[in-house]
C-alpha cells in the first residue's frame, strides 16, 4: 500500500508489452537525434516537401468543399451541421473519394465500399482487427515492410508473418511458400499486406506480372491482399495498375492516404473493402466497409469533418484528378531522387562501392531507397554519423519483423533541397568511408 496522496508508481511489466516494443520506440529515437544535431542533413523523414505548401491554399479548398455542398442542395444550416457536429462514422466525403478513384485510378466501386479514416494508419488497425479473430489466424506481410502495419498488429498482438523480398523484389513463390508453412504448422493464412509501388523502406515496385500472379495466388489459397499505396500519385511517369483496379474476384483491400499526396496534416486516409460479408442466422449481406465502420466507431468515433472538406475540396479543385495536381511535386521527388542516386554514384563511385561493399538500388520514383554497407547500421552507427559527420539517415533493421537488415539503411529523398542532397552524399560517403576502415 502507499501512503495517501502518494503518487502511484507503475512497474512497465504491468503495462501492455507493445510499450517495451523497440520499432514503437523507434520514432522517438530518430526525433531525439535530429533535435540534438540541428545542424545535420537528415534523410530520415519520408515526408513531403515544404515547398509545395501555400497556408492560403487551405481556406480555398475549405470554401471549394462548402460550395459543393450548397450546390448539391444543402440549406446554410446544414452545412454548419455538417461541418460542426459529429459525422457519419464512415465518412461524410466518401462519393467525393470514390469519384477521384474512378477517374485518376480506375477503381470502380461503389462509395458505400469506403470508410474514410484517420489517416492511412487507422485503415490498418481497423482492417486487422476485422480480420484476424484469434492466434489461429496469420498475417503475412511484405519484408522489409512500412514499421506502421508491424505497429498496429503489435498493438493487437497479432504477430506477423514476414515474406522477404529478394534481390529483385518480390516473389510469388516465396509468398506462397510462406503460406503452405502457416497452413501445415495449423494456422490460417487471412492476408498479406504489400506496398506494390515504390515501397517503404525498399523503394522497390512490383511489376505487372508479379501483380497479375498474386492475385491468381491470393485466389487459390483464399486470402486478401491489403494493397497500401502512398507513393504512386507523387511519382514521375505513368504508375503501373493497382492491385484493386486489376482485382475482379474482391480479393484486394485498398488502403489510401492523403497525405503525400494533399498534405499530411490533414491526417486524412481511407480504405476500399468492397468485400461481401454474410451473417450465418440471418443469411444477410454487408459489406467488410460496414464492419470497419463498427470498430471505428469505437476508437475514432468519426473522422473530423475539417480534414474531410479540406481534402475534398482539393479533389473537387482537381476535378478527382490527384495525379494532376501533384504533377509539380511528381516531378521534384523524381528529380531528387535521380540526383541523389548521381551524387551518391560520384561520391562512392562504381570500383569505390564495390571495394567497400557498398550497393544501392535505383527506384524510378517514390521516397525511398535502400542501401548496403559493409558495417552494422544501428542506433551506435547513427548517431555516430550524426554527431561526427552531420548525416542522418534511418537504420532498415527497424523494417524486418522477422530480423534483418542490420547492414542496410534507408535513405529518404523527399524532403530535401537539391544543394542538401549533394552535401549530404558527400557527408555520408565520408561516414561510409570511416566506419568501414574501423
Amino acid at each position: 500500500m502507499t501512503p495517501d496522496g502518494a503518487v502511484p508508481r507503475l512497474n512497465r511489466t504491468d503495462l501492455h508489452a507493445s510499450v517495451s516494443d523497440p520499432v514503437l520506440d523507434t520514432m522517438n529515437f530518430l526525433n531525439e537525434v535530429t533535435l540534438r544535431y540541428p545542424e545535420a542533413i537528415s534523410f530520415a523523414p519520408g515526408r513531403p516537401y515544404d515547398g509545395f505548401f501555400d497556408t492560403e491554399q487551405i481556406f480555398a479548398y475549405l470554401r471549394r468543399y462548402l460550395d459543393h455542398e450548397a450546390e448539391q442542395g444543402r440549406s446554410p444550416e446544414q452545412i454548419r451541421t455538417l461541418m460542426y457536429q459529429y459525422g457519419p462514422t464512415a465518412g461524410q466525403v466518401r462519393e467525393i473519394i470514390a469519384d477521384s478513384l474512378r477517374v485518376d485510378e480506375q477503381i470502380d466501386v461503389p462509395a458505400e465500399s469506403l470508410v474514410v479514416t484517420v489517416g492511412a494508419q487507422e485503415a490498418m488497425l481497423l482492417v486487422l482487427r476485422a480480420l484476424v479473430t484469434g492466434p489461429e489466424d496469420a498475417i503475412l506481410v511484405s519484408s522489409p515492410c512500412f514499421m506502421g502495419i508491424t505497429g498496429a498488429a503489435r498493438l493487437l498482438d497479432i504477430p506477423v508473418t514476414p515474406v522477404e523480398e529478394g534481390e529483385d523484389g518480390f516473389s510469388v513463390a516465396v509468398l506462397e511458400a510462406a503460406i503452405e508453412r502457416e497452413k501445415a504448422g495449423g494456422r490460417r493464412p487471412r492476408a498479406f499486406y504489400v506496398i506494390p509501388d515504390h515501397s517503404n523502406p525498399s523503394g522497390s515496385t512490383m511489376g505487372l506480372r508479379a501483380r497479375a500472379e498474386l492475385l491468381d495466388c491470393a485466389a487459390r489459397h483464399d486470402i486478401l491482399v491489403i494493397e497500401d499505396s502512398p507513393y504512386r500519385l507523387v511519382s514521375p511517369g505513368a504508375p503501373l495498375p493497382t492491385l484493386k483496379s486489376l482485382d475482379r474476384a474482391r480479393r484486394v483491400v485498398h488502403i489510401g492516404s492523403f497525405a503525400k499526396t494533399v498534405f499530411p496534416g490533414a491526417r486524412l486516409g481511407f480504405v476500399v473493402a468492397d468485400q461481401p460479408v454474410v451473417d450465418g442466422p440471418t443469411g444477410r449481406t454487408t459489406l467488410l466497409a460496414d464492419e470497419l465502420a463498427k470498430i471505428k466507431s469505437m476508437v475514432t468515433v468519426n473522422t473530423p469533418a475539417l480534414s474531410q472538406a479540406a481534402v475534398a475540396g482539393a479533389l473537387l479543385a482537381a476535378n478527382g484528378r490527384l495525379s494532376e495536381l501533384n504533377a509539380k511535386p511528381a516531378a521534384h521527388y523524381g528529380e531528387a531522387m535521380q540526383s541523389t542516386l548521381r551524387h551518391l554514384d560520384t561520391c562512392l563511385p562504381a570500383e569505390r562501392r564495390a571495394a567497400l561493399g557498398v550497393r544501392w538500388n535505383e527506384p524510378t520514383g517514390g521516397f525511398f531507397l535502400g542501401m548496403r554497407v559493409p558495417f552494422p547500421a544501428d542506433n551506435a552507427a547513427l548517431t555516430r554519423s550524426a554527431e561526427n559527420f552531420g548525416v542522418i539517415w534511418t537504420p532498415m533493421q527497424y523494417f524486418y519483423p522477422g530480423g534483418g537488415g542490420l547492414r542496410e539503411i534507408r535513405l529518404s529523398v523527399s524532403y530535401l533541397t537539391n544543394a542538401e542532397i549533394a552535401e549530404g552524399a558527400a557527408r555520408l560517403a565520408r561516414f561510409i568511408e570511416a566506419e568501414s576502415e574501423q
